[in-house]
């Protein structure tokens, strides 16, 4: 920084412009969550008085999203029902994890013998082609290395519709636990998805969102599985 007088004039930033630069090399990139991630901590260095929280993926938020799982566990024990399966949509994880960790617990300890099925998108297959490595959590580079599933930090996916499942990478715990072969992963492609919301809406009456609608898919599919065997 240089100062002339009592004015203050900043140096220019050391950091590139994440996704300007990414334009210019390649102008039909159509972008990625690992992108916007590059991007805001981009935003943090810059400015002194911005700070970054990852809203997905680390571990301490999958633990914050347990609430889901705890208010699930209430929910149930009211009707005096556990669950055969659970089944989320998985992107980061943040989700999915949220939901199914609470109910982990009971299997980790012998007590229950719940399937726990992650749905991700075909055109995002992290879990399910994935490897198992230290990788980015951004597509710069930016943020520390972690353990997980990944398909790899420069990886962009095509235009699909997933929204927030179109993500890199897995979060630690998730990729730890479906590295143990705790947890399984589906992988589904998006106009079985789009049918799946349709059904379900239809049904229900409740339009699930995109992300959503992936475990709706898995949940339809294992509900069919056991008309066919006649299992309850």
């Amino acid at each position: 920084m240089e100062t002339w007088g009592a004015k203050v004039i900043p140096s220019p930033s050391p950091y590139t412009k994440s996704g300007r630069k990414i334009l210019q090399e390649d102008p039909d990139n159509p972008g990625s969550l690992g992108i916007a991630i590059s991007e805001a901590v981009e935003e943090a260095l810059e400015n002194p008085d911005t700070h970054y929280a990852l809203g997905s993926v680390l571990n301490h938020v999958l633990l914050h999203q347990t609430v889901i799982g705890l208010e699930a566990k209430k929910q149930l024990a009211k009707v005096k029902h556990y669950p055969d399966v659970i089944i989320g949509s998985a992107g980061g994880g943040s989700n999915f994890g949220g939901l199914a960790l609470p109910f982990m617990i009971e299997r980790l300890s012998g007590d229950s013998c719940t399937r726990f099925v992650a749905v991700e998108p075909a055109s995002c297959p992290t879990l399910t082609e994935g490897e198992y490595r230290y990788d980015f959590g951004d597509t710069v580079g930016f943020t520390p290395l972690m353990k997980m599933h990944t398909l790899g930090h420069d990886f962009v996916p095509p235009s699909i519709h997933a929204g927030g499942l179109r993500y890199h990478g897995m979060a630690p715990i998730i990729s730890k636990l479906y590295d143990k072969g705790l947890i399984e992963a589906v992988a589904v492609k998006q106009t079985d998805v789009f049918k799946a919301a349709v059904d379900f809406a239809r049904t229900e009456g409740i339009v699930p969102a995109p992300e959503s609608a992936h475990a709706v898919k898995v949940a339809i599919d294992e509900a069919v599985k056991c008309r066919e065997t006649g299992e309850p």
